[in-house]
């Protein structure tokens, strides 16, 4: 066999794999892949996984934001890329942005004091903070909260 036939052999070995790979992936649900599927807001979702005060912390944080997105009717994803800094200017302003989060955040620390997840003592400190915390420290360092108190 020349090197011709070879490297012609190979080429077309290599174009019949590739076809056989893109046809398995197409088989496996490839057309879906990297469709981007956002959760309603106003649906429950799973709770975020963990023990502790840290996990306790982000399910509030994150029940908070879900909340806030639902009064705002848009996505979690949405309202959290619009509290970013360097965010073109969202579709509210920032004492609507500011109530929803406050109340979305009430109401995940009552549902979490419900769940058992918080302490009465706790829940009520936590309300105090969500109640009078400046809002960008709530978005900013809130999130510290955690592991200050581990």
């Amino acid at each position: 066999m020349s090197r011709r036939q070879v490297a012609t052999a190979a080429l077309v070995a290599l174009a019949v794999g590739a076809m056989a790979l893109l046809a398995i992936e197409l088989t496996n649900g490839a057309r879906a892949a990297g469709a981007l599927a956002i959760r309603d807001p106003c649906r429950s979702r799973p709770p975020f996984p963990g023990q502790g005060l840290d996990a306790t912390l982000q399910r509030i944080v994150l029940d908070g934001l879900d909340g806030a997105a639902c009064e705002l009717r848009t996505s979690r994803e949405e309202l959290v890329l619009s509290l970013s800094p360097g965010a073109a200017p969202g579709r509210w302003d920032d004492e609507t942005i500011e109530r929803s989060l406050r109340a979305g955040l009430l109401a995940a620390v009552d549902d979490a004091e419900q769940r058992g997840s918080l302490n009465g003592l706790v829940a009520a400190l936590l309300r105090q903070v969500v109640e009078r915390a400046p809002v960008q420290w709530l978005i900013e360092g809130g999130q510290g909260i955690a592991g200050l108190l581990d």
